[in-house]
């Protein structure tokens, strides 16, 4: 694609400063339609298992592209989840109940649009985010800012300078951390996602979310051992996407 991938901009000092906000959220915005399309619209319900800004690329008008379907899995009928051995997928973007229970479902994918929204904003990879003070995660970092009233403390200062709407992007962390709550059953679908990021109605206060603390050495190992991660260099395949 033209402009590569979404990773290229975000998590780069210097690119990161070409994707103000405005097109940043356009992209989280095409990325909800496109997942929406794969969980409710598609003739068979389609679970990515592999959501991740490397997976995202980008047009030459920046529109983003929903890419790589090598581990992807299709539900027919009424069929909404599925449970495997062979845990597959990228470490930092798996849900809790994938890495660990090896289930999965549209509401996996909702897991990893959520670490993406989160990154996103914070312009940090989930999976590399170290606070200095405190064992936690991006995600656990987002939480513990929101239920602080600081949230505006997890935004990209690159992106400071680049936004009108602050209530805007203080909505975006608050859907991101809606939708990495532990249980799947407590993340909204993506077709609820889409409202309330076009919407201005009130926000259901997130629960708890998944993946809070670091992960011990000992059980990153072991979730390591289960992961058959795939290289963000893999060829990829462009599919429907919204715009």
């Amino acid at each position: 694609m033209p402009n590569k991938s979404l990773d290229f901009f975000i998590f780069d000092q210097g690119q990161s400063k070409l994707l103000e906000w405005p097109k940043r959220f356009e992209i989280l915005c095409g990325v909800a339609r496109g997942l929406q399309y794969l969980h409710q619209d598609s003739r068979l319900r389609i679970v990515h298992r592999d959501l991740k800004a490397s997976n995202i690329l980008l047009d030459n008008k920046m529109n983003p592209k929903i890419s790589d379907f090598g581990i992807a899995k299709t539900f027919g009928g009424d069929q909404t989840e599925g449970k495997t051995n062979k845990i597959t997928g990228t470490h930092g973007y798996i849900a809790p109940e994938y890495a660990f229970k090896g289930l999965f479902s549209t509401k996996s994918d909702v897991f990893s649009f959520g670490i993406m929204v989160l990154e996103i904003l914070s312009g940090n990879r989930s999976i590399r985010f170290h606070h200095e003070d405190h064992n936690i995660t991006l995600i656990g970092q987002a939480w513990t800012l929101l239920n602080e009233g600081r949230p505006f403390e997890l935004i990209d200062v690159h992106l400071r300078d680049s936004y009108n709407n602050l209530l805007q992007v203080l909505r975006c962390i608050h859907v991101g951390l809606l939708c990495v709550q532990q249980r799947p059953e407590d993340r909204p679908s993506m077709s609820s996602v889409i409202l309330m990021l076009g919407s201005e109605s009130e926000l259901p206060q997130p629960k708890p979310p998944g993946y809070y603390m670091e992960i011990a050495s000992q059980d990153r190992n072991n979730v390591s051992s289960k992961l058959e991660s795939f290289s963000e260099n893999t060829m990829s395949v462009t599919a429907l996407g919204g715009r």
